[in-house]
């Protein structure tokens, strides 16, 4: 999911921005136009609704980008995780044949020198 940019804020913070100022300039319309204040009220109540609803829309939006965004994490992490410990178990394996073939050297270098002073 890739983010686009404008400028520095991401095409949602630009889209939510435009549709505020919008919203704005046509409250200011309302505001401004002769009618009835009744009428004037009621359109401003629409308005606010239709803000709000816009709102919630994002905001849900948003919450369910964020949700994808965290489980994409928490899966990539457990990933990491894993190879991580399979990484170790292949290192301890290695390790553990190297010490083992270490012992078998000492082993044969100590018998080698027992044979040679009992040689002398």
């Amino acid at each position: 999911m890739a983010q686009q940019e404008n400028g520095g804020f991401s095409s949602g913070t630009v889209l939510l921005s435009f549709l505020i100022g919008g919203l704005v300039g046509a409250g200011v319309a309302l505001l401004t136009a002769p009618k009835a204040g009744r009428e004037t009220r009621e359109q401003i109540k629409e308005l606010i609704d239709e803000a709000k609803e816009k709102a919630e829309s994002y905001m849900e939006q948003i919450k369910e980008k964020a949700e994808s965004y965290a489980e994409q994490i928490k899966e990539t992490a457990a990933s990491v995780v894993e190879k991580g410990k399979e990484l170790v178990e292949e290192q301890k394996s290695v390790i553990t044949t190297a010490v083992e073939a270490g012992k078998e050297a000492y082993e044969k270098e100590k018998k080698k020198e027992k044979a040679a002073k009992q040689g002398v």
